[in-house]
């Protein structure tokens, strides 16, 4: 048996005693279910936590931990082959098996954290199996009933594969995971952060990737200009990128339209997810749900008093990791101890970890100006970085969308080999109600690539002086000259 499964779904596991009545029962071992349940446990709270797989969720078993390991491995091989461009000689030769028994070597370390004996240590008590609710207060699972005065619905979701012929044969980001040969020839089917992430890691292990986008461009959510870099990325990686195409079947390769199936070895679909929601019985519990997950209300509560949602089985929230992380807190908050807190003023920055990154905080200058703002926008190309330039990544910038005459800061886009890194103090500031100025006068180590939003501050600075302030200032000078 694997470390992995030892630690995330161990044979032969025994839950405890059920108590007749728990303060929060979690639906879900995810990234949201785990947060809930440690969360409450360090309250006092008495927590069940019901996993129908295995603990971790998408995030360990087939989401961030395994991309993020193999675009490490992907990054190692592209900075291999430009050893020349800092004096220096190398061969690279990429092990595809090594590369995989690598990243589940590092999903097995980072499991310890996720793991049933972890939580029991904390007294959640857990429990394996399928699982639905008889009740608004009361859930199943195997010949266990549970009963609960909060119960937060954290089940996730799954890829969501397009109705086409062959699409059953595809891969997903579920299945790829297993592979161990590299295929020669890949067809990647979406153009979203996954899609661009994947294409572009496996370019650059050795296959021919082919990726095709039925949108006009890659990353429809993000900064037109930062996809543009993205795409052109993809491009010097060898990654063919097909835009405004629209695949009819994945039968024996990619068919667009009429055309001869284009030939590829393996198939990725990355076209989205899809809650989790099957064989949970909400209706019993009068929740009520769509395809686009549970219906919650500003405080993450469901239609159900008793019943909260966090992470991707929330009807139109967020999608991330992090966003399933700030959800749990909510519900904690709200859940047991009647709080008030509200989702929509979560500030929720995301990246895209293609080469260059691609991170985003806050409102799109349309977004903004939807909304009334008038709306001032300044660029610092990343070649303006002496970091940038050092580590040859000067690929890249750095955007903030300002409301016009203030240093208020709406929303940013930070492009460049550490973005997401960056713009967390971004979102600090943002959060806490500072504007650019404090980034400008925040002092940051040189040389680094966040010294960019000092340069932006300096810029704002600049464009704010007015032409009388500038005459007032060059007759005090001129008076110190002459006379001080």
């Amino acid at each position: 048996m694997d470390i992995l499964t030892a630690r995330t779904r161990p044979p032969g596991w025994s839950p405890p005693a059920s108590h007749d009545r728990y303060d929060l029962l979690v639906i879900g071992g995810g990234s949201a279910g785990l947060v809930a349940a440690y969360g409450a446990r360090l309250f006092g709270a008495r927590v069940a936590l019901v996993e129908r797989h295995r603990l971790g969720g998408d995030c360990l078993h087939t989401g961030c931990v395994p991309s993020k390991a193999l675009l490490r491995a992907a990054r190692a091989a592209a900075e291999a082959r430009c050893l020349g461009d800092f004096g220096l000689a190398g061969e690279v030769r990429v092990d595809f098996s090594a590369v995989m028994a690598h990243l589940r070597a590092v999903q097995a370390e980072v499991a310890a954290h996720d793991s049933a004996a972890a939580l029991a240590a904390q007294g959640v008590h857990v429990f394996f199996g399928d699982g639905h609710f008889v009740g608004p207060d009361a859930f199943r699972v195997g010949s266990v009933t549970l009963r609960f005065r909060r119960a937060c619905l954290a089940t996730g979701s799954a890829p969501a594969v397009p109705d086409l012929a062959g699409a059953d044969a595809a891969l997903t980001t579920d299945t790829v995971w297993q592979m161990e040969a590299l295929p020669r020839r890949l067809a990647v089917i979406g153009g979203g952060p996954v899609g661009c992430e994947l294409a572009q890691a496996f370019a650059r292990l050795g296959a021919e990737v082919q990726l095709y986008q039925r949108a006009p461009r890659l990353l429809p959510r993000e900064d037109a200009e930062a996809a543009e870099q993205v795409r052109a990325a993809l491009v010097a990686d060898g990654v063919g990128v097909h835009l405004g195409v629209d695949a009819t079947s994945l039968r024996d390769g990619v068919r667009l339209g009429g055309d001869a199936p284009r030939p590829a070895d393996a198939i990725l679909v990355a076209t989205g997810r899809r809650p989790h929601l099957t064989g949970l019985c909400l209706d019993a519990a009068g929740v009520e749900h769509g395809p686009e997950g549970v219906r919650v209300d500003r405080h993450l509560r469901t239609t159900a008093p008793r019943i909260y949602a966090a992470g991707d089985v929330a009807a139109g929230q967020p999608r991330f990791t992090h966003a399933a992380d700030a959800h749990a807190r909510v519900v904690l908050a709200n859940a047991l101890f009647y709080g008030r807190r509200r989702v929509d003023r979560l500030l929720v920055p995301h990246c895209t970890y293609t080469d260059p990154e691609v991170a985003h905080v806050g409102l799109t200058a349309d977004q903004a100006a939807a909304r009334g703002a008038d709306v001032e926008t300044l660029t610092r190309p990343l070649h303006t970085n002496d970091r940038a330039v050092l580590d040859g990544a000067s690929a890249g910038f750095a955007r903030v969308h300002l409301r016009a005459g203030t240093q208020q800061i709406l929303g940013a886009t930070l492009v460049g080999a550490h973005a997401g890194e960056i713009i967390g103090e971004v979102a600090l500031a943002m959060r806490g109600g500072r504007g650019l100025g404090a980034l400008r006068r925040t002092i940051h180590p040189y040389p680094t690539q966040a010294g960019v939003l000092s340069r932006l501050g300096d810029d704002a600075y600049a464009r704010s002086l007015r032409p009388w302030l500038k005459r007032t200032l060059g007759v005090w000078l001129e008076f110190a000259r002459r006379w001080l």
